[in-house]
Formats: C-alpha cells, structure tokens, sequence
C-alpha cells in the first residue's frame, strides 16, 4: 500500500464560503472544462444528450434547504470536491501507489499510467470525491488545478485553480494554511472555518466557512446614500415621456 509524506513545505487548499455560495455551478462548468482540455485524460461524458446522461465531475454543488430553529428557512448551496486530506485513507489504500500525496504542498494526485481502476481509493473516501472515469478506465479526482497553479506561461492571476478564477460570489479562495498571514488562514481563522465530518479523523485541508442566519443580518438602508435620486423630479426626455405618459 501507499504511504503519505512525513510532512509538507506547503499546505494548499481551499476555503469555501457557503454564506456567499449561489448555486450557479460555475466552479463545475471552468472544473469540467479545464480538466477535460489540459490536464491528464479527458473527463468523459455517456449518452450526454440522451435519456439516462452520466458523466465524470471533479467538482459538484448540492443545495439543501435548512429549517433552523427559530427564523425562514434557507438554502444552503454546498460545493465538494476532494479535500487533500492530511491522512488520506485513499492513499495508503491504493494497491499500485498510483495514488499519492505530495510532500511540496500536499496534493493528492492519481498518477493515471499506474492507476488499474479497482475502485478502493473511492471506496476509502468518506465525502464520495472521487469519480471512475468509464471511457478511460482510472480514477479522477480534483488536484487544484496543479498544472495551472504553477504554469509561468499564466498571468500571476490566473494561476489559481480554475473554481476559484471563475467564481462570480467570490465563495472559493486558493491559498497556504501552512503560511498563518495567508488570505485563507485568517478567512478560516476569523470566520470559523470547519472541517467537513472530523469525526472520520483525516484531517481535511479545504475549510468550509459556516452560512450565517440570514435573520440575524444587520437591515440594508434601501436608500442608501449612492443610490439616492439625483433629482426629484425627472428631467428632459424622461421628463417629456413622463408627462406624455400621464395624458395617456
């Protein structure tokens, strides 16, 4: 079986907001499109226009709706992907070593040539992250975009995982939680970031950041200062199709 690294120089991963998350799956779409076009085998679709469509995703988003006790219910829109564990159980599962975690920055990456598609790396993992690819026969899974994040072709700004450059909430940020100043260790750190099911012990690297009750929101100003009225009564043309529109 595989062994994990002693410790790594790096910690990357992600903090998801599902305070700010809206459900638009632009993550799953830049996720799809990217893997599918640069790093290793395409992700495949089966009977894609058809009447039973099946496909290979890294990246999925499940909404809930939650009744909290007191107040309106909210939906809660939840992405998942792989976390990067610490003790990845999908690791030191993998019988050919195709699966493994790197000491640099402690990615869990599949080496596809050595992969044989058995199936226990997906079996070992408790948040269901990994995904058998039908037309190439190995398993897939997220690897934070490794070919971007490191691509000195890219702008400085693109080399963020593909999720996160797309993101239009600004729910998914990229970063170090080795590095305690990073932007995602204090966002965790000041928002209360928590690990998803702590109680399977592999110590998730991803951090999700809770939703806060809406009801407990401070009240907006509807007429804030920069959205005040210009003038109080409409001027030239609107001012002519205002006055036109009352004879009518």
């Amino acid at each position: 079986m595989t062994s994990l690294p002693n410790s790594t120089q790096k910690k990357l991963g992600l903090v998801i907001d599902l305070d700010t998350c809206v459900g638009c799956h632009a993550c799953v779409i830049s996720c799809k499109g990217w893997n599918t076009e640069n790093y290793g085998a395409p992700l495949s679709d089966q009977d894609a226009y058809g009447s039973d469509p099946s496909g290979t995703f890294l990246n999925r988003v499940h909404s809930f709706e939650v009744q909290p006790q007191t107040g309106a219910a909210q939906l809660i829109h939840f992405p998942k992907s792989c976390l990067h564990c610490d003790d990845a159980p999908c690791v030191t599962v993998c019988p050919t070593g195709a699966s493994y975690k790197r000491s640099e920055d402690g990615i869990v990456l599949v080496n596809e040539s050595d992969c044989i598609g058995c199936g226990l790396c997906a079996w070992a993992c408790p948040y269901g992250a990994r995904e058998l690819d039908q037309a190439a026969g190995v398993m897939k899974k997220c690897t934070l975009c490794v070919d971007r994040i490191y691509n000195e072709n890219l702008p400085e700004e693109d080399r963020e995982p593909a999720c996160v450059r797309t993101c239009p909430a600004g729910a998914r940020h990229f970063g170090d939680f080795n590095d305690p100043n990073s932007h995602v260790s204090t966002l965790s750190r000041d928002r209360g970031g928590m690990d998803l099911m702590p109680e399977q012990g592999t110590a998730p690297v991803n951090k999700y950041l809770p939703p806060r009750p809406k009801d407990a929101l401070p009240e907006i100003d509807v007429l804030a200062p920069f959205l005040t009225p210009v003038a109080e009564t409409p001027k030239g043309f609107l001012g002519w199709l205002d006055k036109t529109l009352e004879k009518l």
